[in-house]
Formats: C-alpha cells, sequence, structure tokens
C-alpha cells in the first residue's frame, strides 16, 4: 500500500470511527437539571468533550488501521487486485 492510499484509507476509517464514538456519554442540558434557553436545541449536549472523543477516535482507528496492515502483510487483504488494470 503506498503512502497516500494509507493516508486516505486512514482518514474514511477516522471519520467513520468519529461519528460512531460522538454519542457516547452525551447528556442533555435537560438531563442535567437545566433549563433550555430560546434558540438552543432541546437535544444539545450539555458537555460534548469533543476533544476528548476526538483523541480516542484516533486511537480507535490507530489500532484498526494497525489490523488493516498487518492483514495486509499476512496476505489476508489484497488491495492491489482491486486496483489493477482490466485487460
Amino acid at each position: 500500500m503506498g503512502l497516500v492510499t494509507g493516508i486516505l484509507i486512514y482518514a474514511v476509517i477516522w471519520w467513520l470511527v468519529l461519528f460512531m464514538v460522538l454519542p457516547f456519554g452525551v447528556r442533555t442540558v435537560r438531563e442535567e437539571g437545566g433549563e433550555v434557553r430560546q434558540g438552543e436545541a432541546a437535544s444539545a449536549p450539555a458537555r460534548p468533550r469533543i476533544v476528548l472523543k476526538m483523541l480516542v477516535t484516533t486511537v480507535i482507528s490507530g489500532l484498526i488501521m494497525g489490523l488493516i496492515l498487518a492483514a495486509m502483510e499476512a496476505g489476508l487483504i489484497d488491495l492491489r487486485g482491486y486496483f489493477a488494470p482490466l485487460r
């Protein structure tokens, strides 16, 4: 796998994992005991903790990418066959 291909696969994995991690631990303002102000969505999180979620996403994505690279080295996955020119 080339560098650009690896970066693109990692980026796709990172975004997929981020959208899976975002809902974890979310509590709305009402669930925290506060009142929703005018112009604020009732479903908005009280404390989104986005930096923590991005760090968790980076670690999980790194582990998944490591598994993909290990599977490629072991010959279980062959991406070259998918991108070979047709004859």
